[in-house]
């Protein structure tokens, strides 16, 4: 892949990023980050923060269907509210 530009909303340990196939959700620290797109296709992803500025690669290997950015939607909303919650 190759340099990109995304939109995205930070909500708490995970982010909703916004492109023009759908919303993908990605968790990490600022400038390395791993997610699944709209498709399910698991990324990884370094950057410079602050920039928009990132290089992306993909995983090689069988295709997945698109469900797989809900389950990891879910599973960073039940673990935001642990952390709340123990706060």
């Amino acid at each position: 892949m190759g340099f990109i530009f995304r939109k995205s909303v930070n909500l708490g340990p995970i982010r909703l990023n916004f492109g023009k196939n759908g919303i993908g959700v990605s968790t990490g620290i600022p400038g390395l980050r791993v997610g699944r797109n709209s498709k399910g296709k698991t990324y990884g992803s370094a950057g410079i923060p602050g920039t928009g500025m990132s290089w992306r690669t993909s995983q090689k290997g069988a295709k997945t269907g698109g469900s797989g950015c809900l389950v990891m939607l879910v599973a960073g909303l039940v673990a935001a509210s642990i952390l709340t919650n123990l706060l």
